[in-house]
């Protein structure tokens, strides 16, 4: 009697199907960073002043990265012990049903405290999924590909963030179209119903994939972790630091660009709310093209000099995108937007997939990588942008801002000088 193997998913196909599942994960995840930004303060925390109302808002956008490390926690677990595609379909299913019920949630105007305390807990299930997500889409593309083209597909899901940000801010710029009463009383609630056409799309793309080989291995060596974290923890630990310390640009520029930019562009800078989120939605389309094309050059040259190259980039490019954002003009603010997010930031996104990842030994590899990076996120990315909005309503002056951006990039540049991976072409490690 013969036994019939399943044919394995060609590592392309597992690199567009994580890219699709990123890219809806982080539109829903994203479209809050939008609203947070432009709706939330007048329809959610009225009772305050704008100012405050803002920074409450962006205090509810960052409460869902401290969700992030239990999400990491808990998908890296089973996805160590169960395999990575489960995993991926479960914390799919979290994030589209969270993002549905924010968008039928009642305002504090119908149901008082109710509706920003709602608001939070849905946030937190949706940083709970994305927590579990990147880590899992990453090791799918990275463990299907050949020694010579991880790099390559291992930027595919790192497209996912820029592509779902194009997305969500194409679905509110053309809501955004309508009357700002409009606007408010029920436009802003589309993009986030229209999530769930999404997360069916997505559901039936990562049903039909095979397990990542890496993890079939471990399985069939018989070699899979009892308790995933702790072995992380114990063999991997300064791996995981440096993981967090060096992805902590890359997730601070992130959302400094997508969610407070936006703010800063219109209430500080004067320019038309449209003419941001439009800035935006280019920058990002930039990016999801430069992304794989950084990744495929990290399999010629080596995966360290490419990051760094990104890293030290960022900070390199802050100070003359604020200069150029303060002129007012919104031609200016896209090619900044355009500098930093679509091309200072490809370096190191491109190849984060790849360097990250193969930090880890296999059987602990999905607990160690999103530990890692939803560590940086609740450090860096949760409250970045309250972090840009306090600091200029203290000073006044987006120097402030750049100051703080730097020291960010330069954490980043050190990490990653200490964190394993490849330096030249030779070294696939």
């Amino acid at each position: 009697m013969t036994t019939t193997v399943p044919q394995r998913t060609s590592p392309l196909r597992v690199a567009l199907a994580s890219f699709i599942g990123t890219t809806v994960e982080f539109y829903d995840f994203l479209i809050y960073g939008t609203a947070a930004a432009l709706v939330f303060p007048e329809l959610f925390f009225p009772a305050v002043s704008p100012a405050t109302g803002l920074l409450l808002s962006f205090a509810t956008f960052g409460v869902g990265f401290v969700a992030r490390p239990l999400g990491g926690i808990v998908f890296g677990h089973f996805g160590d012990r169960l395999g990575r595609k489960r995993m991926l379909v479960y914390s799919l299913l979290v994030m589209g049903g969270a993002t549905v019920l924010i968008g039928l949630l009642p305002t504090y105007e119908q149901i008082g405290l109710a509706a920003p305390i709602l608001l939070t807990l849905l946030r937190l299930a949706q940083g709970f999924a994305v927590g579990g997500e990147w880590g899992g889409a990453t090791l799918m593309a990275v463990e299907h590909a050949s020694d010579g083209r991880k790099g390559l597909y291992g930027a595919f899901p790192q497209m996912g963030a820029p592509a779902g940000t194009a997305t969500a801010t194409l679905a509110f710029y053309l809501v955004s179209l309508l009357s700002d009463n409009q606007f408010l009383a029920w436009g802003w609630r589309i993009p986030f119903l229209a999530s769930a056409v999404l997360i069916v799309i997505g559901l039936a793309i990562r049903l039909s994939l095979t397990e990542s080989p890496d993890f079939d291995a471990v399985r069939q060596r018989s070699e899979v972790a009892r308790m995933p974290i702790a072995d992380a923890f114990r063999r991997h630990w300064k791996q995981i630091l440096l993981v967090a310390g060096a992805y902590l640009s890359q997730g601070v520029f992130a959302y400094i660009c997508v969610a407070y930019l936006v703010s800063y562009g219109t209430t500080v800078a004067g320019i038309d709310r449209t003419q941001a989120l439009f800035g935006v939605f280019v920058a990002a389309v930039v990016a999801v093209a430069t992304y794989p094309a950084l990744g495929a050059l990290s399999d010629v040259v080596g995966r360290k000099p490419v990051f760094l190259a990104g890293v030290v980039a960022m900070g390199v490019v802050i100070w003359p995108a604020f200069v150029l954002i303060n002129t007012g003009n919104s031609a200016m603010f896209m090619l900044a937007l355009l500098l930093v997010f679509g091309l200072a930031m490809a370096p190191a996104a491109g190849v984060t997939g790849s360097l990250f990842s193969l930090a880890f030994d296999a059987d602990v590899r999905y607990s160690g990588v999103s530990i890692g990076y939803t560590l940086s996120q609740v450090l860096g990315s949760a409250f970045a942008p309250t972090i840009a909005t306090a600091l200029y309503g203290a000073t006044k002056s987006s120097n402030s801002i750049v100051a703080y951006l730097v020291v960010v990039s330069v954490i980043s540049a050190v990490s990653a000088c200490f964190l394993p991976g490849a330096w030249t072409r030779r070294d696939r490690r």
